[in-house]
């Protein structure tokens, strides 16, 4: 089941609620006792930010797949998001010499430091997004070895980066609902070869058996990527039968092509970015493992650095705006999705279920 600690952070006493979230996630990840002690400083300083500098806001803490979907195990992912003030200097704020009066002392810098990866989004006026992924001690920059028995694929997927003229990278967060220790939905992304597989699912419902749903359907993508999106479907509709079932988005990118296939069924939305535009991506209606549509067409687009996909579960409000900030194709795709969630959301509009939104990215020239 996908467990996600979603701390709000309003007082002191919240802080070692964010190191525990960060030392059960890290148990989850299979994080040696370093790694574990690296990822419980990040979690407790950026709460310890998040009262100093924003009043308060909330931390979301899981094991999650690392951006690239290569095997070799989860790492942990700390996502700090406020509705502060925002930073006016995000470059001061990560330096060395920037640190929170009374914290650690460790700062923003340190954070990026002991982190694989780290990213921060924040607009003056409007709020901040920080997140951190901490593997265990042979991941560096997005990459980790191959556990055993997965040498031979990551092998291929180093061939291929040799030669693959297209690049992209995921990451997602998942909110559940009223605080729950699971949620419903799930996301998972997988590097096979030269295809890069995103897949998000809906448990109907929420609660234990919804998360039963949603992760019977990462175990199964996990083991079948190769396959089509429509094919997964299918697949996925017998391997969900006996669970309440789920609404299931899939998108693959052939990085050596730049084509993009996606193919849905039920309410997990879905919309592309275009240049300047946003496309929907429309599913077909139904429940996979319980009422699938007799056809499953696929639909295709084309692959360039200025796309940006976005899979998100009914969560998030049906009239949500598509991020607008340029500065976003560039952010860690969680960040985009978890200023996505914070921007969509509001007291006047309360959340009726579990909310996970993943997204899809070009990787910068620079990246990992």
């Amino acid at each position: 089941m996908t467990h996600v600690w979603d701390v709000p952070v309003h007082d002191s006493t919240r802080v070692r609620d964010a190191r525990v979230a960060a030392e059960g996630a890290a148990a989850l990840a299979g994080l040696d006792r370093s790694r574990t002690a690296d990822a419980a400083l990040v979690a407790t300083e950026l709460a310890t930010n998040l009262l100093k500098h924003a009043r308060g806001g909330q931390l979301l803490v899981e094991a999650v797949t690392p951006p690239d979907g290569r095997p070799g195990g989860l790492v942990v992912q700390v996502a700090a998001v406020d509705h502060g003030p925002g930073m006016a200097d995000v470059s001061t704020a990560l330096g060395d010499g920037f640190s929170t009066a009374g914290s650690l002392g460790a700062g923003l810098g340190t954070c990026r430091r002991l982190a694989d990866d780290f990213d921060l989004h924040s607009v003056p006026g409007r709020g901040t997004v920080a997140l951190a992924r901490i593997g265990g001690p042979a991941r560096t920059r997005g990459r980790r070895e191959p556990a055993p028995g997965q040498a031979g694929a990551a092998a291929r997927d180093d061939a291929s980066d040799a030669s693959a003229p297209f690049s992209a990278r995921v990451g997602g967060v998942n909110i559940p609902f009223r605080g729950a220790a699971c949620s419903g939905d799930a996301w998972t992304c997988v590097r096979d070869g030269d295809r890069l597989t995103l897949m998000l699912a809906d448990g109907l419902g929420h609660g234990p058996e919804a998360a039963r749903a949603s992760s019977t359907a990462v175990h199964e993508v996990q083991r079948s990527s190769h396959l089509p999106p429509a094919e997964l479907l299918r697949l996925l509709d017998t391997a969900l039968r006996g669970t309440r079932g789920a609404a299931v988005a899939v998108a693959q990118l052939d990085l050596r092509s730049g084509r993009l296939l996606f193919a849905g069924v039920g309410n997990v939305g879905a919309r592309l970015r275009e240049g300047g535009s946003w496309r929907h991506l429309l599913s077909r209606p139904g429940i996979v493992g319980a009422h699938r549509p007799t056809s499953l067409p696929e639909t295709e687009a084309v692959w360039a650095p200025d796309r940006l996909l976005v899979l998100h579960s009914d969560g998030l409000p049906s009239r949500w705006a598509p991020p607008v900030d340029p500065r976003l194709l560039s952010c860690d795709p969680a960040v985009t999705a978890a200023v996505t969630v914070r921007d969509a959301g509001s007291s006047a509009r309360p959340v009726r279920d579990d909310t996970a939104v993943a997204v899809l990215s070009p990787t910068p020239p620079d990246g990992p």
